[in-house]
């Protein structure tokens, strides 16, 4: 039996563990995208911020060791793809206000219409954008 999906399910269980833990904290919705932004325009560099992007980079690596090799991933090996990809995406949260953790997991949890209706727009996207890439342009 494949078991990955436990380590997806492991993920999103922590994610919304550490969204609730946020919000319980401080009163605030935990959104990626707007810590990050924060902490790059300098409009606010608290030591929250910090730690919560140092966490975000940091558990990966502490984790690392504990889990089995490598999981087998189909990312492009062409790096301008990756660099634009991740480019509009930093675009694409900053237009809708928020990323899938402000909108898709505090959002929807809190049956906020305006999460719920960018969780579907920005998933429609995913869609339409890889249908594109992979079938009709071949380039992933």
């Amino acid at each position: 039996m494949q078991t990955e999906w436990i380590l997806g399910l492991g993920g999103g269980l922590l994610i919304g563990l550490g969204a609730a833990i946020y919000l319980l904290g401080n009163g605030r919705i935990m959104g990626a995208s707007g810590i990050l932004g924060g902490l790059i325009d300098g409009s606010d560099r608290s030591l929250e911020r910090l730690g919560f992007l140092a966490g975000l980079i940091g558990m990966p690596l502490l984790l690392r060791p504990l889990i089995s090799p490598a999981t087998e991933t189909h990312l492009t090996g062409n790096i301008t793809i990756v660099i634009v990809a991740g480019l509009l995406v930093g675009l694409g949260t900053r237009i809708a206000n928020g990323c899938t953790s402000g909108h898709g997991v505090c959002g929807i949890s809190r049956l906020s219409f305006r999460g719920i209706a960018a969780t579907l727009v920005y998933i429609a996207a995913g869609v339409v954008t890889v249908a594109l890439l992979r079938h009709v342009w071949g380039l992933i």
